[in-house]
């Protein structure tokens, strides 16, 4: 059942690309504030079946799902699938009318988002890099953060929109500043679990109570979301759920590559890196990005 709450805006047309387990709630979300909206999805029948759970349109292309829509929402797996959506006689530059708005919350490259920053303004369109914190869970609740890139106007047209789902929506600089911002979270988290999980793994081998600890440094300098909501799953030893190595390690790749760019000095992240191909290669490639204390074990 929905509990969301959502701030009285005036009815948009909105058309939502990609309708995975982020997508698909957020474009819900959209739908249920009052916007009209037509979605896409490559799987066609994942667009058929959030329709009939929420009762918005489809389309049968990224094209033909912004036609007529103020602003195009997309959240996807890549740069390639960033472009494949975007470019082209079926994507949806070519569908979008002079002055509508695409928002880009796929995790992807600065450099593809300013490749289609500079693409959009050469149609007439603007182009807002705007990925998002909170996984699914944080999607499901309406409660993620979104960072965002671009240029001042269309970011105020899209906020209102973005705040259907989340429940930070903030405008960090120009175009590519959104997906560096999400770098930095990632490089954080990345840092913060490997944390965790020593600390958990070191307290189980000098006979700890683990739980018990947990919770008393939970109160203190050592809370953090990681703490608060992967600290006893650790202890389970469970990862079937949350988001997952294989997608971090998708994140990890673009944080080291900007970071061989811009010169950043990144070696815990790139050990933390190392470690989650390991879990790969033993098949976690779906665990929950907590499970680093696998390895310790």
């Amino acid at each position: 059942m929905n509990t969301r709450s959502y701030e009285s805006t005036p009815s948009r047309r909105v058309a939502f690309l990609g309708l995975g387990v982020m997508g698909h709630p957020m474009a819900g979300h959209l739908l249920r504030a009052g916007h009209a909206v037509t979605v896409y999805n490559r799987t066609a029948a994942k667009a058929v079946a959030w329709a009939a759970e929420y009762g918005g349109g489809t389309a049968a292309t990224p094209a033909l799902a912004a036609a007529g829509a103020d602003v195009v929402l997309a959240c996807v797996g890549n740069d390639d699938d960033l472009r494949a959506v975007t470019l082209g006689a079926d994507g949806a530059f070519a569908g979008m009318a002079s002055g509508a708005v695409f928002v880009d919350h796929t995790t992807a490259s600065a450099e593809v988002a300013r490749e289609l920053h500079r693409e959009a303004r050469a149609r007439g369109l603007h182009f807002i890099d705007a990925p998002v914190s909170g996984g699914q869970a944080g999607a499901v609740n309406g409660a993620l953060t979104v960072m965002c890139g671009g240029d001042t106007a269309p970011f105020a047209a899209m906020r209102p929109l973005a705040a259907c789902y989340a429940r930070a929506v903030t405008l960090l600089g120009p175009s590519g500043s959104g997906q560096l911002a999400k770098m930095v979270n990632q490089v954080a988290i990345a840092g913060l679990l490997q944390g965790l999980a020593e600390a958990v793994a070191f307290g189980k081998r000098a006979g700890l109570d683990m739980a018990q600890v947990l919770d008393v440094i939970g109160k203190g300098a050592a809370q953090s979301w990681q703490m608060d909501n992967r600290s006893q799953t650790m202890l389970e030893d469970r990862f079937d759920f949350g988001f997952a190595v294989d997608w971090m390690r998708k994140d990890l790749g673009l944080v080291l590559a900007e970071a061989r760019r811009n010169g950043a000095q990144l070696p815990a992240t790139a050990l933390v890196d190392q470690f989650y191909a390991e879990l790969q290669a033993a098949g976690g490639g779906r665990w929950d990005t907590s499970s680093l204390i696998r390895r310790l074990k």
